[in-house]
């Protein structure tokens, strides 16, 4: 039963992956396309917990950590370039 849920929960996410994706590429403006990308690494985080407990595996939980704290830094740099035109001040 957990398998099964497991896959139901991967496939899931890689919908919403892709719906990221296509809200990226195709965002009518740029806070709208840094908000994609932020979901985006947020999906990718649960995608690669989800692996790690598919394999039975902890080393995918800081690789996750890895993601979260890059995906973090990365979505203050853009939206502090979007409001002040630099990131360093």
């Amino acid at each position: 039963m957990i398998a099964f849920a497991l896959s139901l929960t991967i496939a899931l996410v890689s919908l919403a992956v892709a719906l990221n994706i296509y809200r990226l590429v195709r965002g009518p403006d740029a806070p709208d396309r840094i908000l994609a990308l932020d979901t985006l690494y947020i999906n990718a985080i649960a995608l690669i917990l989800l692996f790690g407990m598919i394999l039975g595996t902890r080393l995918y939980l800081e690789a996750a950590l890895l993601i979260a704290v890059m995906g973090f830094v990365g979505t203050v740099a853009l939206a502090k370039y979007l409001k002040r035109g630099s990131v360093i001040e």
